[in-house]
């Protein structure tokens, strides 16, 4: 008898092409000797404004700010914040007013590309920080849109609380099923670990489901201390489920990726692993997320971390628009 679903009791909004599909990488494979099994969960295929792991969250962050009457979403986030323009696009699609507040001085609109060039075409007003926190300028965005008679909703950097994590506890309900059908299982997951929504959210679902997965978190220095956000963010996502579940020090497994390089940092190693994934499957990767996080998977495979019998599964999370915005950085030799 089919489980009821983890997360059938709370509010959510259609916005992601569901389900994902999973697909076999035989020539990455082939390239890289002594290589385990490799699979890839295609979430820069959700759909909205061109994909990406936070559609997920967007579904139950929406979900949430409608049940409560929110007609304004309100976010942070970097210039080419993947987050950001899909928040744009999931306001735009139910008619709210969406106000991001992006870090650093205004840009000339001459440079507005990638994703914020999206985030423009979807409607959304920025407001930049300059040098002031982004909680302060948030704080005032939402007191202005209070004042201004509008109900405001604010979205935490990366939709990374519960609400959001929960987008991926019911992807992992999702990868399941993918599993089953297809006579699959995967002995580790391999993601980016950027912000911590995503990774907690799938580690959630791995011990409620029982998938004796390992979950591998690739730091990419998005934030100072990601296994502590985890952690905690792991811990009250369950609770937010009423989830009774128990995690110990070896749940939480986490790589700097591409070595101790700052956030948004292009190295040759980003640049070699999003060709080597192009060039032999056609599946094209960001260099400050996805790329980074694969970049680590090859380093980790060349160095005979993992048994070849074993199947990793790589947790694709998009970010194509940022790719755009970086070609100086990616065609440097």
């Amino acid at each position: 008898m089919a489980h009821q679903p983890l997360t059938a009791h709370l509010p959510r909004v259609p916005l992601a092409f569901l389900p994902t599909p999973i697909h076999d990488l035989p020539r990455l494979r082939h390239a890289l000797p002594g290589c385990p099994r490799l699979l890839i969960k295609r979430d820069d295929q959700t759909g909205l404004a061109s994909g990406g792991n936070k559609t997920r969250k967007l579904e139950f962050l929406l979900g949430d700010a409608l049940a409560r009457g929110a007609d304004t979403l309100i976010t942070p986030g970097g210039p080419q914040s993947n987050h950001c323009r899909q928040t744009a696009a999931a306001a735009a699609r139910y008619g709210l007013r969406c106000v991001l507040v992006l870090s650093g001085e205004p840009l000339p609109r001459d440079r507005w590309d990638g994703n914020l060039l999206l985030d423009d075409l979807l409607g959304a007003e920025v407001r930049w920080t300059g040098g002031r926190p982004r909680e302060e300028v948030m704080a005032e965005v939402v007191a202005e849109v209070a004042a201004g008679g509008g109900r405001p909703y604010v979205i935490p950097t990366g939709g990374s609380v519960p609400v959001g994590a929960t987008g991926y506890v019911a992807a992992v309900e999702e990868l399941a099923g993918q599993l089953a059908v297809q006579g699959e299982r995967v002995d580790r997951i391999v993601l980016v670990a950027g912000s911590g929504g995503t990774h907690a959210g799938v580690l959630v679902g791995v011990k409620a489901l029982d998938l004796g997965a390992a979950v591998i978190g690739m730091n990419n220095f998005a934030i100072p201390d990601i296994g502590g956000t985890v952690r905690a963010l792991a811990a009250a996502t369950a609770e937010y489920l009423s989830l009774r579940l128990n995690f110990t020090d070896t749940d939480f497994i986490f790589y700097d990726a591409c070595g101790p390089h700052a956030y948004g940092v292009i190295t040759a190693a980003e640049r070699e692993g999003i060709r080597l994934l192009a060039q032999t499957e056609g599946i094209v990767l960001d260099p400050v997320y996805t790329g980074r996080a694969f970049a680590q998977l090859v380093s980790l495979i060349r160095a005979g971390i993992f048994h070849p019998e074993e199947t990793i599964l790589f947790w694709h999370t998009g970010g194509l628009p940022g790719l755009l915005a970086r070609s100086a950085d990616l065609l440097r030799e």
